[in-house]
């Protein structure tokens, strides 16, 4: 007979409390360092210290991944209580977490490592495609090997109101951020499936933000056919719930869906994109 399966998946899935709870998934945090002390991604640090912090000082925090002994930890324990694990990692094109974890998992039998090839809900999707596994009763190595087919199917963009976090994490040149500033340039960023989760700048949108998410909300989903109508994500790094609101009208138009689902982007995420990011992220066919 088949063990049970748990999910686990590292913190910058984003996929939120209630997804959390509906897929019984156990999330890994990263580390992020501020002012010297380190915190743990989802569990003691905010977004809003985050920014506080870049207000006060114009520093940004340290994002560091989880090392191979903190998920060796993780799998033993739940590999003890009688589960097989599948585990969704940050896309190893971005961080160590992914070959940590699968180090790790070399050491604990029973224990099988996804790579997302992604980022934030683009890394989500494929929880969230677990999970509904797990849900149907399929074992393991099954999940395992159907969900990983799917890395390759994430689409996953986002649009920034600033660069200013991405120029001092030192990831835009100091002229392209200048040049953004004065002619209001809102760019979009394309997260590289067949790059294990590098990224890309897309589009670029002019003008007032409001104005330059609704054409982006356009560009991601108009005349598709392609697309896997279960679940869409719209993912942010801070907005009002009015301005959620629209947003969510804005894809709505495009549907049908099964369910849009909003999420805040976690600490390791909006510490490199800052305020002001949205993303609409889903599966392709």
């Amino acid at each position: 007979m088949a063990r049970p399966v748990k999910i686990t998946a590292d913190t910058p899935c984003d996929i939120g409390p209630m997804l959390s709870e509906r897929y019984d998934v156990e999330l890994i945090p990263l580390h992020v360092t501020m002012n010297g002390q380190e915190y743990l991604d989802g569990v003691n640090i905010t977004n809003e210290m985050i920014y506080d912090n870049w207000e006060k000082t114009g520093s940004l925090p340290k994002t560091s991944a989880v090392s191979v002994g903190e998920y060796e930890e993780v799998f033993q324990r739940l590999t003890s209580q009688g589960y097989d694990v599948v585990h969704i990692s940050l896309g190893s094109g971005l961080s160590v977490t992914h070959q940590n974890a699968v180090m790790a998992a070399e050491e604990v039998p029973g224990v099988y490592v996804i790579d997302s090839c992604c980022l934030s809900t683009g890394t989500g999707l494929l929880v969230c495609e677990s999970g509904e596994r797990v849900k149907k009763g399929m074992d393991a190595a099954t999940i395992y090997e159907e969900v990983k087919a799917l890395n390759q199917k994430n689409s996953a963009s986002f649009i920034l109101d600033t660069l200013a976090f991405l120029h001092a994490g030192g990831r835009c040149s100091s002229l392209a951020h200048m040049g953004a500033n004065l002619m209001s340039i809102k760019p979009s960023i394309r997260v590289l499936n067949d790059q294990n989760g590098g990224m890309t700048v897309g589009k670029k949108y002019f003008g007032k933000l409001k104005k330059c998410i609704i054409a982006y909300i356009h560009d991601q989903l108009d005349g598709r056919t392609d697309i896997v109508r279960d679940r869409i994500f719209i993912t942010h790094s801070g907005f009002p719930a009015e301005d959620i609101e629209w947003m969510k009208a804005e894809v709505e138009k495009y549907g049908p869906w099964g369910e849009i689902i909003i999420t805040t982007a976690g600490c390791t995420i909006s510490s490199h994109c800052g305020p002001g990011c949205i993303g609409v992220l889903f599966l392709t066919k």
